[in-house]
């Protein structure tokens, strides 16, 4: 499952400061674009196709839910906020810095204002020497041939000269030190499009809730009263399985595990839906095995506020979650906030990221980024 798209890109700068340029362009497109996942090294090589000094190229791999053309565009305005003139006739002149997508997922895309893969990438050594710095198997969806081909079968014969490494901007964030993150929030909170961003963005693990599997979810949203204890019985059985299977094989230090929920969920929703006798009978089968649990090293909890949850669900259409009212949510949002207020034993981080969509904004994803890695910062010292 992808939770966002992967592009590449080449950067290039031939005037004044080279490198500053670039370094500029990698913490611009990182700032405001998309998730700078990795950086090339960079590569000096002569002006081609005029005549100009030689330039400062690299490639980079980042993450964005946005679309090509989207994309695109915002690359565009990246290039006039770095001083990119462009040659009123057509032709290449020098630049203070170039933007191109050279790859977006594994897709063909033809369109007026944009081609993909970039149709002259295999004939530019200063393209494909960095691109395999950050995909070194990515194999070309038209010509079928890998990188490494790619770069043997090369007419290009001009000098393409390793200069210097720089690092990643998502390098600066030490989010796999927990080893192990929970995201836990309402239903619409985003906790699993944040889950899969922190995965994806930093080499991790995912662990998704089976919430589809689940048979009694339809019958529940349709007769609460009637299915709650089969449904929080079925969600307890499948969570602590799934949880024990996952996270329980994961190396304390080696490995990155990202989840977007966990099993205190069961304790919290049950605690709503169901009636004294048939929650005193839950809370003593759930005490059992949540004794037996792996603690996240990190509980991140997304606070929204209802009527933005309420905007969300409706947004994201599942047909059943349609006639959740305001007031079940209240209470979901408050069994979450008493628990995390009377219970020790877990890392909490509580984020308000109602006015916040860091699913489309780079700025509130690097916010909550900046949260995780501040709660880092707060246990080493």
């Amino acid at each position: 499952m992808r939770f966002q798209n992967k592009a590449i890109l080449s950067l290039g700068s031939n005037m004044g400061n080279r490198l500053e340029n670039l370094q500029w362009c990698i913490s611009y497109i990182h700032n405001h674009v998309a998730t700078v996942a990795k950086v090339s090294g960079i590569y000096e090589n002569p002006s081609i196709g005029f005549d100009g000094a030689d330039f400062y190229n690299c490639c980079l791999l980042v993450h964005t839910q946005k679309p090509a053309l989207q994309l695109l565009d915002e690359l565009l305005k990246a290039e006039l906020e770095g001083g990119r003139v462009r040659n009123p006739d057509g032709g290449y002149i020098s630049r203070t810095i170039d933007v191109d997508i050279i790859t977006f997922n594994n897709e063909v895309i033809g369109e007026a204002e944009l081609t993909i893969p970039h149709p002259r990438m295999q004939e530019r050594n200063f393209v494909m020497v960095p691109l395999r710095d950050v995909a070194q198997d990515w194999l070309h969806p038209v010509l079928k041939r890998d990188i490494n081909h790619l770069i043997t079968e090369s007419k290009d014969t001009s000098a393409c000269e390793f200069v210097l490494q720089l690092p990643s901007p998502v390098d600066e964030f030490k989010v796999q030190r927990h080893n192990y993150i929970a995201i836990e929030g309402n239903i619409g909170a985003g906790k699993t499009s944040l889950a899969g961003k922190l995965a994806e963005d930093f080499g991790g693990k995912i662990v998704l809730e089976r919430f589809a599997d689940n048979p009694f979810l339809p019958q529940f949203y349709k007769d609460p009263q009637r299915y709650a204890f089969s449904l929080e019985m079925s969600f307890l059985a499948d969570r602590y399985q799934q949880l024990t299977d996952d996270i329980a094989q994961i190396h304390p230090v080696n490995d990155f595990v990202v989840a977007d929920y966990h099993i205190i969920k069961s304790l919290i929703f049950s605690k709503v839906t169901l009636g004294g006798d048939e929650y005193a009978l839950y809370k003593k089968l759930f005490d059992i095995m949540y004794g037996e649990m792996r603690r996240p090293g990190l509980y991140v909890y997304l606070y929204q506020t209802t009527e933005t949850l309420l905007a969300h669900i409706k947004l994201r259409g599942r047909s059943y979650e349609q006639q959740i009212e305001a007031g079940y949510l209240d209470k979901i949002n408050e069994g979450y906030l008493d628990y995390i207020k009377t219970h020790s034993g877990l890392n909490v981080l509580v984020l308000d990221v109602s006015n916040r969509d860091f699913v489309h904004n780079q700025e509130d994803y690097l916010w909550v980024l900046g949260e995780i890695e501040r709660i880092v910062s707060n246990d080493q010292k």
